[in-house]
């Protein structure tokens, strides 16, 4: 499924046509809700976003992995990880499906 990535840009452009702001402050006000949104996620909490989708960071353990042409054992170091998950408006949008909550 090939198609155009949107940028940081583009959401700072789709704020000066939607709201009116310069495109510098559009730049910044774009780059300040990504900063908020990381600094969050950073410290450990959750981002909701309402009929968008959830933020969270998640801690992986250590474990021991498995090179898979070689097959040789090899060690995986415990990380945090992010996640994304979409709310159900968000899903039903993206199928095309009206109104609320599928079955």
């Amino acid at each position: 499924m090939a198609g155009k990535t949107l940028t940081r840009a583009d959401l700072s452009e789709a704020v000066h046509r939607n709201v009116g702001l310069s495109r510098t402050e559009s730049a910044d006000l774009v780059k300040s809700v990504l900063d908020i949104i990381t600094d969050t996620l950073i410290t450990g909490e959750t981002v909701k976003l309402s009929s968008f989708g959830t933020f969270m960071v998640r801690s992986k353990t250590g474990r021991i992995g498995r090179n898979p042409k070689t097959g040789e054992e090899v060690p995986i170091t415990p990380r945090r990880v992010l996640v994304f998950r979409p709310s159900q408006v968000m899903k039903n949008q993206i199928n095309g499906v009206e109104g609320g909550a599928e079955d």
